[in-house]
Order: C-alpha cells, then sequence, then structure tokens
C-alpha cells in the first residue's frame, strides 16, 4: 500500500472538474494547473539529485588532492633513496661488503663467477655429457650424475659455482641441456692467513639467477647482519688485525711448531690500552675459499678449531703474577717481601712442590718468587689472599666467564673451574692449576694487569682511542710487575725470551696436559709464554701457546715453556716489532778512555 506523501495528485480531479463545471469554468485549466504543478515537483527532485551528486563529487576531489599533498609533503621531508625493482630476476640480496684490516687492505671481497646447472631433458648425448663433465671437475661422481641425467629429474644443480676457465670449458661441450646461473661468491685473496677469525661464508637462498651468500664462521658469522645491510652504503668491515704483522706471526708460529714437533699452536698479539687484537693464529689452519667439513672426533684435532679462542687450557705459571699483583694491591706483601717457600706444602693429603722438586730455601722474596717461578711460594700467597677474595680478583680479570670477542665461537669458550673454589683451589690457582682458559684470556688479564691496571676487553674491531675500563689494581702494583716479569727474563725462567732493543718481560707456563679419561700425561706438556713489551712502557702483549712440544737438541726430550714457548715468542717480537712502528731502544755502551769534560 502507497503512503500519502507518495500518493500522486490526479491531473483531472471529479470533485473539481464537477466544481468548475457548475461555476461555467473550463475544467481543462485544473488539469494544465496540475501538470504545471507536477513538473514543478520533478524538477525540484532533479534539483536536489544533482547537488548532492555535486557534494560528493567535491569531496572525492578534496580528498584526492590532500592525499597528493600529503604524499608530496613526504618526499619533500624524507631521504632520497634509490627506487628498487620487484622482478622475479631481481637478485636474492645486495652485495656483501669487503672486510679489511687495519690499513685498509681486503681481507674478504666478492668476485663474480657462475654455477652450473642440467636440464636433464634436454640433453642430447647425457653419456658422452657426463663423461666430459667428468674431465673438467675430477671430484663428480660421474656414475650418480649419469643416473640423474637419464632419471626423472627436470632440474639438477651440478656445481654451485665455477671458476671462468671451467666455464668455457663446459660451454665448449655445446650441449644445451647444460646451463649457467650468475652468482656472487666470496672471495680471500690471502688464502689461509686470518682464515680462523674470517671464518668463511657460504650460499644460504638460492635460485637459477641469483643465490645469497651468508657467513659461516668467524667474523663473517658474527657481522653477517651488518655485512648485507644495504642502508651500509658498501661500507667495509674495518677489523684490527694488521695484514703484515699476521703474515709473519703465522710464518714464525709455524717453522717454531715444526721444529718443536707440537701439535698445534696459537699465539695472541693484543694492544694493551685499546684491547684491539693485532694478530691471532691457530694452527694447524685452513684455507677459507674451500673450508674443509666438520670432522668426526675430537674438534681439537680438526684445523677448524681455533686454539686461541677455543682452546681452554691450564696455562700453568703464567697465572703467578696475578696472585702476585693481588697480594701487593692488598698489602700483604711488596716486591721485597719475604716469602715462604720451604716445601714441600702439604694440604691434607695434597702435597704441593716445586717443578722438578726443586729447592729454593726458606724464603724468597715476592720478586724471586715470580723469576724463580714457586709454586710454594706463590701458593702460601693465596692462603693469606683467601678463596672469596681470589674468585672475585679472577672475575674482575675475566678469567671466569666467555671473551667478549666479536666471533661466534666466543660464546662456547668458557673457562673450566672448581664449581667449590676451596682452599686447596685457591692454592693451585694460583700457579695455574686447576683452571683453565684460554690464550685471548690470559692476554686480556696480562693487558689489564699491565697497562696501569685498568681493565681492557679484547676486541677484533679498530679502535680510534684507548678503551680503559675499571681500575683492577693500581699502577704502582702494574709498574712493579711490570718490574717482576722483567726479571724472569733476564734472570729467570725466560732467558731466552730478551730481545735487544725491545725490554720484554714475560712468565712462562708449563701444564702438564690432561688425559681425556682423567689424571695428566707424563710425556705431554701445554706450554706458554705471556709476555709484555716493552716492559717500562707497555705497548703489546704476546701470548704464545704450544700443545704438545718437544726440544730435542739435547741428549734428553726438554718440553718446558723455557726451551719451546720462549724462543718462539722472541723470534715472533724480533720479526714483528719493527712492523709495528716500536724502533728498538739500544742502551749505550761504554766509552772505554773517553773522557767527558764539558758540554758545552
Amino acid at each position: 500500500m502507497t503512503s500519502a506523501s507518495e500518493t500522486r495528485t490526479p491531473l483531472r480531479p471529479l470533485a473539481r472538474i464537477l466544481g468548475a463545471r457548475s461555476k461555467g469554468e473550463n475544467p481543462d485549466w485544473i488539469e494544465r494547473e496540475n501538470i504545471r504543478q507536477r513538473h514543478e515537483v520533478m524538477r525540484d527532485k532533479a534539483r536536489e539529485m544533482a547537488e548532492g551528486r555535486l557534494i560528493v563529487l567535491g569531496l572525492f576531489f578534496l580528498a584526492g588532492f590532500a592525499l597528493i599533498g600529503a604524499q608530496m609533503t613526504l618526499l619533500a621531508v624524507s631521504e632520497p633513496v634509490e627506487p628498487r625493482t620487484t622482478a622475479t630476476l631481481t637478485k636474492i640480496v645486495a652485495q656483501r661488503a669487503d672486510i679489511v684490516d687495519r690499513q685498509g687492505r681486503v681481507l674478504a671481497t666478492n668476485f663474480d663467477t657462475h654455477s652450473l646447472y642440467a636440464h636433464p631433458q634436454d640433453l642430447i648425448d647425457p653419456a658422452g655429457t657426463v663423461a666430459k663433465l667428468a674431465e673438467i671437475f675430477p671430484d663428480l661422481n660421474a656414475d650418480r650424475l649419469l643416473q640423474d641425467f637419464t632419471g626423472d629429474r627436470k632440474f639438477l644443480w651440478v656445481r654451485r659455482k665455477i671458476s671462468p676457465e671451467q666455464k668455457q670449458a663446459v660451454f665448449d661441450i655445446g650441449d644445451p641441456g647444460l646451463l649457467f646461473g650468475p652468482r656472487e661468491m666470496r672471495l680471500y685473496p690471502n688464502g689461509a692467513i686470518m682464515a680462523h677469525v674470517l671464518g668463511g661464508a657460504s650460499f644460504g637462498k638460492e635460485g637459477v639467477n641469483s643465490a645469497e651468500v651468508i657467513g659461516t664462521a668467524g667474523v663473517e658469522k658474527h657481522f653477517d647482519d651488518f655485512l648485507r645491510d644495504p642502508a651500509n652504503d658498501g661500507a667495509p668491515l674495518e677489523l684490527s688485525l694488521d695484514l703484515s704483522v699476521q703474515a709473519a706471526a703465522e710464518r714464525v708460529l709455524d717453522g717454531g711448531m715444526r721444529l718443536l714437533n707440537a701439535k698445534g699452536a696459537a699465539s695472541v698479539l693484543m694492544d694493551v690500552h685499546t684491547g684491539e687484537i693485532i694478530s691471532l693464529v691457530s694452527l694447524p689452519d685452513f684455507d677459507p675459499n674451500q673450508r674443509p667439513a666438520v670432522p668426526n672426533g675430537d674438534r681439537g684435532d680438526s684445523p677448524l678449531f681455533n686454539r686461541a679462542l677455543q682452546g681452554v687450557y691450564e696455562l700453568g705459571s703464567a697465572f703467578k703474577i696475578f696472585t702476585a699483583a693481588q697480594a701487593m694491591e692488598l698489602g700483604l706483601a711488596n716486591a721485597n717481601t719475604d716469602v715462604d717457600t720451604q716445601g714441600p706444602l702439604r694440604w691434607g693429603k695434597f702435597r704441593i712442590g716445586e717443578f722438578q722438586n726443586k729447592n729454593y730455601g726458606p724464603t724468597l722474596t715476592l720478586t724471586e718468587v715470580i723469576e724463580k717461578s714457586s709454586n710454594v711460594g706463590t701458593a702460601r700467597l693465596a692462603q693469606q689472599i683467601g678463596n672469596v677474595r681470589q674468585k672475585e680478583f679472577m672475575g674482575v680479570l675475566g678469567f671466569l666467564e666467555p671473551t667478549p670477542l666479536e666471533m661466534v665461537e666466543a660464546k662456547g669458550a668458557k673457562p673450566l673451574y672448581p664449581s667449590n673454589w676451596s682452599e686447596l683451589s685457591t692454592m693451585t690457582i694460583s700457579y695455574g692449576h686447576g683452571i683453565s682458559t684460554s690464550p685471548v684470556h690470559l692476554a686480556a688479564g696480562y693487558a689489564s694487569l699491565l697497562n696501569g691496571g685498568r681493565k681492557v676487553d679484547p676486541t677484533l674491531l679498530k679502535q680510534g682511542r684507548a678503551r680503559l675500563g675499571e681500575q683492577v689494581v693500581s699502577p704502582e702494583v702494574s709498574a712493579a710487575a711490570r718490574m717482576m716479569l722483567r726479571r724472569v727474563v733476564t734472570e729467570g725462567t725466560a732467558s731466552f725470551g730478551d730481545v735487544a732493543g725491545y725490554a720484554v718481560g714475560g712468565k712462562t707456563g708449563t701444564a702438564d696436559k690432561p688425559r681425556p679419561n682423567g689424571g695428566y700425561y707424563d710425556d705431554r706438556t701445554i706450554t706458554t709464554f705471556a709476555s709484555v713489551f716493552p716492559a717500562h712502557d707497555p705497548k703489546y702483549v704476546l701470548v704464545v701457546t704450544l700443545d704438545e712440544p718437544v726440544e730435542t737438541s739435547g741428549t734428553e726430550p726438554r718440553r718446558s715453556a723455557g726451551w719451546t714457548a720462549v724462543p718462539v715468542a722472541a723470534e715472533l717480537i724480533r720479526r714483528t716489532a719493527p712492523l709495528l712502528g716500536l724502533r728498538p731502544e739500544i742502551e749505550p755502551g761504554r766509552l772505554e778512555g773517553i773522557t767527558l769534560t764539558s758540554s758545552e
């Protein structure tokens, strides 16, 4: 039913027509008047509808202009960036940034090459093609490849990366089923130099037209996000290492390892004020361009194992200087204090004696305890220090946690120490037994103790200035410790460590190598020499560690650090100090028969 407002008025209403006729009026005027009124109503409705449409259209135009204005404002205040295509052939990731040494020399860069893949259904002569490919790539499994070429596979990777010469040889085969894809691979132009630090890279997400290059170990993996970030605009990763120093250190350490029949070797050279590692060597090493697979069995026997960082060893008497320094810092002794060295020292059923059962008499000064490397004297000092204070001091120096070094392997190199830090543990730890740390830990500890007593953390990144932390010992104690270490070289167990002009100070450490099932070997040692040079004005700390060395020039084999690690470290300092810009300081000799009478 239609509402009253929607009822249309008839053009000739009967009542009005009859009324008009009765009055003698023309009824047609009524129809025309109703038509006029109806048209006016229709015209008003049409006008209202048109006005509404214009308002809606105006609002749309206003919104459009506002959106365009906002976008123009956003573009005006934003940084300009290069537009990127979203085509399917776009590379998966941007180019990986270079890695350079502290002098800007390239350690890792990118190299454009190709991959080789096959569409087996398009091969003309599968058997002949396999035979020719086997000549180009001798390590291919020809039988397996032929099986794949003649099977149901539609796509097959043959080689993830090939050289330009190999590409040309494959191209000369002329089979349309063999195809090439562009690749960007990681290149290490210096081969095995710094292999453990750099780590290596491999392919991640991979397609026919591009592949993602990702880090697999070392700094390549630790800084993977930085190296792949296009926002860095290709800026290289600057390491603290020096390529020339590293190459010299690797050559010296390799020669020493071979000469002394050692199973492995490691060295760490660190700036004592910045914590920058200038050289980090682990032998045996590998070529990161052809990174080997992880072997089964003992990981310590793998060339992938980083002895300088992952090698957690008892480093022996190199720890004694920390005990001496803490005793001086606590006011328990000074450099000339007499220390009871009457041995052996007994604690319950345990007996602490000197190396090779030496007898140093009833007392030695603290300086002589370090110079002669007395276990008994050091242990008695540790008893006075106490287990709580000793553990706290070891923690401050960083010996209880993994180092903060910028490598993925660092987190797994956690020191080993007794859960129950007893008085006996305190005594043995004082001379480096019962606690196992890495050479990097030891280098950082020596740097913190000897640079004036300020804590430094090791780093592989180039620094612009000193990075000194909290005061761990006073400058006076630091200077006294350096004097003691200098005496070890000039008068004590490290006499082969003296290098003319560089005032080397250091401490030897010889520890029996532990057996896998408990106990220690009688004829295998880990030898260490931790040194600082120049001792009177410290610039660098050097730690050299040898695994199972033996010196055989005498009538009996010698396995102590003084005969093994010390001479290797001395040669390493002799070769690298000039590369570090250190000029030798030659002490003037006497002028016999000449008398200075006047300075004018």
